[in-house]
């Protein structure tokens, strides 16, 4: 299970589709999302996961930068009140122990006083984890050069005896120059270095930013699972009734449990050996909504993805558009379906196993 996602979004609501991709894909306890441009004004929810933000504007008074933490309803957590000039939002949320989550937003072409980060630290609760884009440049994480900002985060980690957890992936793809650059890091204090493994999402999400992932490290897995049934309609019936036979010896026993477990026995061997079985674990898109169409074109998508990082064309947008189009589409004709479904000879059980799918919430 992939614990805490970061990303780079470029807008929180044009991405929340690629948002919920990544709750679907991954069950994170948190998503940390820079570069949100939401207004104080602006409504952002996304279905069972709690937000906390920090919106910013311009001097102009539009939208600019910003950072939320998104934090599952299935895990404890509390909100942690930060006094910082800086875009930065923290929770602490309950693993085996209670781990501090900041997200931070740097800007490039603002400068960064060392003493707000300084204080910043002060402000977390140990042990913590800041992640976000910090639009440095330094070998240390991947870069070819250094910048007067990759200086400045150097010399940051150095103060407060922090962990890198970066292994040099890069993060950025610059569209222009057809470049890619590490600027979203990974910085831990020292007792969280081991309980995490740092990688790099393959899909830029519609962003010029790839997704960064902390993996949790010799945890059991708490991927969403549902219990496995019997597909009877797959069922191998002649075979099952000639496992399945229960003879009088089996039943002319002493022991009543004995003769019960025996019979027992038989029946749940013979399925298992006739009878497929449904899976433990959920489609990695449980939207009811999706379709063939929408794999095609999200296929295409990755495709003149692909060829554009070697020759760039402008055939990428068009595959954006279109995978775009048959997203919403999509999703658009299964609503109106569903409502128009909904009369007085519906019973109440498909009724509510309609809403539960509607909801990715699957028995």
């Amino acid at each position: 299970m992939a614990c805490v996602v970061s990303w780079n979004c470029r807008g929180f609501r044009s991405k929340v589709c690629h948002i919920k991709d990544l709750i679907y894909e991954v069950h994170p306890v948190c998503i940390a999302l820079q570069e949100t441009y939401l207004k104080p004004a602006d409504i952002a929810k996304i279905k069972r996961y709690s937000l906390v933000r920090k919106d910013n504007e311009n001097e102009s008074g539009r939208a600019s930068g910003g950072v939320a933490l998104l934090v599952s309803h299935d895990t404890p957590s509390s909100v942690i009140t930060l006094h910082t000039n800086l875009q930065a939002v923290a929770v602490r949320v309950m693993f085996s122990n209670l781990v501090t989550i900041c997200t931070l937003y740097l800007p490039p072409s603002t400068s960064v006083d060392e003493r707000d980060l300084n204080r910043l630290v002060d402000e977390l609760p140990t042990p913590f984890i800041i992640l976000g884009d910090f639009n440095g440049h330094s070998p240390l994480w991947g870069s070819k050069s250094t910048n007067l900002r990759g200086r400045q985060i150097e010399e940051f980690v150095n103060t407060h005896s922090l962990c890198l957890l970066n292994n040099a992936e890069d993060t950025y793809f610059h569209q222009r120059s057809r470049t890619c650059h590490s600027l979203d890091l990974a910085l831990c204090t020292p007792s969280l270095a081991p309980y995490f493994n740092f990688r790099v999402g393959v899909d830029l999400r519609d962003s010029d930013h790839f997704p960064i992932f902390l993996d949790r490290v010799n945890v059991g897995s708490n991927d969403a699972q549902r219990p496995t049934r019997y597909l009877f309609h797959r069922a191998d019936w002649t075979n099952f009734a000639l496992r399945a036979l229960i003879t009088r010896d089996m039943v002319e026993g002493e022991n009543l449990n004995e003769v019960v477990n025996l019979v027992t026995k038989t029946i749940i061997s013979a399925a298992d050996d006739s009878i497929p079985k449904s899976g433990l674990s959920f489609p990695k898109n449980r939207k009811p909504w999706w379709n063939k169409y929408c794999t095609e074109t999200n296929r295409d998508q990755r495709r003149a993805w692909n060829v554009f990082r070697r020759h760039p064309t402008s055939a990428i947008q068009r595959a954006k558009s279109i995978a775009r189009w048959a997203r919403r589409k999509s999703e658009r004709g299964y609503w109106i379906k569903f409502m128009s479904g909904i009369n007085s000879s519906v019973t109440a059980k498909d009724m509510w196993d309609k809403v539960r799918r509607a909801c990715g919430i699957y028995p």
